[in-house]
């Protein structure tokens, strides 16, 4: 199945738009993995054993393995997710952004090297920028639009002929980009009126949110803003709030628990299923 499919059967099998960040933090890790030499695998690897039945998709974000050099870790997590949680798609979150030979390669990282199922794009260098990604046809692409940062309002806020630089990105993605029906948008939870712009003018689209959890976006405003008429299009992200749930030993079970109360207070406020 291409990413889209992937994504609507998971947000059915295991009833939930529940989306979970994976930036691992070795000063944040428990005592018991301080100095192993694949702690960030292992780690990792806890925490999405215990939430993959909660979830519908993982997101690792590739700085927080690189800066670590620990890019091989972040392949043997993504095969593991593959191999024992086939049914949760994999978001590699990178936000690339550049044009010609080099976008092309980015894209052989992400969908060739890491074999994610989906990637993180900076659009605001065109089309041209965001062909290299979109000829893997049964990978998703998902575009940066509204962000959940205060700073995102210095550009994306920006009144271009009587509509916000945002809406005429999210207006280009749904009529004229998404040609192969696999594109998704990013939009922070911070925003929800945005959400709810966006969701108006790209209909069905898939929406990823960010900033619910540590960075206070708020649940039901997000649910409410964004969710379509049959209870999904979106995958609202929480990170550093269940990856650092506990601080001992028990760290798995504790994101495990918050992540269950995550998700069941987002499908409080989704439509009627």
């Amino acid at each position: 199945m291409n990413f889209i499919d992937t994504l609507n059967a998971v947000w059915r099998k295991h009833n939930s738009l529940l989306c979970v960040g994976l930036d691992p933090d070795p000063s944040r890790f428990p005592s018991h993995l301080h100095g192993k030499p694949d702690a960030i695998f292992e780690f990792c690897k806890a925490i999405v054993d215990a939430t993959g039945d909660l979830v519908c998709a993982f997101k690792p974000q590739i700085a927080y393995f690189a800066a670590q050099r620990a890019e091989d870790q972040l392949e043997a997590l993504i095969e593991h997710i593959h191999g024992q949680h086939p049914t949760v798609p994999v978001i590699l979150d990178a936000k690339r952004g550049d044009i010609g030979s080099t976008a092309e390669q980015y894209a052989i990282e992400a969908f060739e090297r890491y074999k994610a199922d989906a990637l993180t794009v900076n659009p605001y260098l065109g089309r041209d920028s965001v062909e290299p990604y979109l000829s893997y046809r049964d990978k998703g692409v998902i575009l940066l639009c509204r962000t959940s940062n205060p700073g995102g309002s210095d550009l994306q806020f920006l009144d271009i002929g009587g509509e916000r630089l945002y809406e005429r990105l999210a207006r280009l993605v749904s009529r004229e980009w998404n040609q192969g029906g696999q594109c998704a948008l990013v939009v922070g939870a911070t925003f929800p009126a945005e959400i709810a712009r966006v969701r108006g003018l790209t209909g069905a689209m898939p929406l990823l949110v960010p900033g619910i959890g540590a960075q206070g976006g708020d649940i039901e405003a997000t649910v409410r803003a964004g969710c379509t008429a049959d209870g999904g299009g979106l995958l609202i992200n929480s990170s550093r709030a269940i990856l650092y749930a506990g601080k001992g030993e028990d760290y798995a079970e504790q994101a495990r628990l918050l992540a269950q109360s995550t998700r069941d207070a987002i499908n409080r406020y989704r439509p009627a299923r």
